[in-house]
């Protein structure tokens, strides 16, 4: 991937559309897709391991309520990786069809089938594919719980990053929690960061002083105006979730720089050429 080259489609936890979201098929199939890069979200285990998994708990996405049915909505950081590897975390988007995409002939019969006992992925698989691959990847640190606090998450993420050789032109660390953007910042100011705004339960996208050059904001509340203001004062405006093919061909055309969205499939196809910085 050349550094030169700017991207803007980022699938959002893999294709998520397409494949059970934060696993290896709906990362492979977002590459396969056309998407420029992946967002996905670290979580931790009890024995320190880095997963990849959005929720504070399994409960929604695998079928913890069978395998472990009295923790099914224990944290996350409860669980031990050897306890997690026993998780299915693909058989879930089979019964939901939660973007109806298996009922619209989108997902071809083989793929449904290899989506079953899909495990939960750790950190390290992620970036050995996007490593192979030259897929950019926005990695969301998610904030740790209170009980887990002090586990130095930053700082593991980094180490790994570092392990696996990822050239920092190739991700972003991106997080709600903006001190351990700063955390980055102080200890690899090489590593491109990403402040997400506009979260629950705020109904705003607080830009604050503008003192990140990259900001992540809410679709759902961003404004021409907002997008305006934030280039002028020099930063960079990443959007998510964007799934409307006409919000994508407007917010590109206003200058945003990354559409982090559920179907990259979309904005493969509206034509828009990767542009060059």
């Amino acid at each position: 991937m050349s550094d030169s080259k700017h991207i803007y489609n980022i699938a959002h936890r893999g294709a998520r559309s397409l494949a059970p979201e934060n696993t290896m098929p709906a990362f492979v199939k977002a590459w396969r897709t056309g998407a420029h890069g992946i967002e996905t979200d670290i979580s931790v285990t009890l024995d320190g391991k880095l997963i990849l998994f959005h929720d504070d708990t399994f409960f929604r996405t695998t079928n913890i309520s069978e395998i472990f049915p009295k923790r099914k909505k224990d944290p996350i950081h409860t669980f031990t990786w050897e306890e997690v590897q026993t998780l299915d975390a693909g058989s879930w988007f089979l019964e939901d069809d939660p973007f109806e995409t298996i009922k619209r002939g989108e997902v071809p019969l083989e793929e449904q089938q290899a989506m079953t006992n899909t495990s939960v992925p750790l950190l390290e698989e992620l970036l050995l594919f996007v490593k192979e691959k030259s897929l950019f990847i926005d990695i969301e640190i998610k904030c740790l719980p209170k009980a887990i606090a002090n586990f130095p998450i930053v700082e593991k993420v980094i180490l790994l990053l570092d392990r696996v050789e990822l050239p920092s032109s190739m991700f972003s660390i991106s997080s709600f929690n903006h001190g351990y953007l700063k955390t980055v910042e102080r200890l690899r100011p090489d590593i491109k960061v990403n402040a997400i705004i506009g979260g629950y339960p705020f109904l705003t996208n607080d830009w604050g002083k503008f003192e990140f050059a990259v900001y992540t904001a809410n679709a759902k509340l961003i404004d021409s105006k907002q997008i305006k203001k934030a280039l002028q004062c020099g930063c960079q405006v990443n959007l998510y979730i964007v799934n409307d093919t006409k919000d994508m061909a407007r917010f590109l055309d206003e200058g945003v720089g990354n559409i982090i969205t559920d179907f990259p499939q979309l904005l493969s196809q509206l034509g828009y050429c990767a542009r060059w910085g």
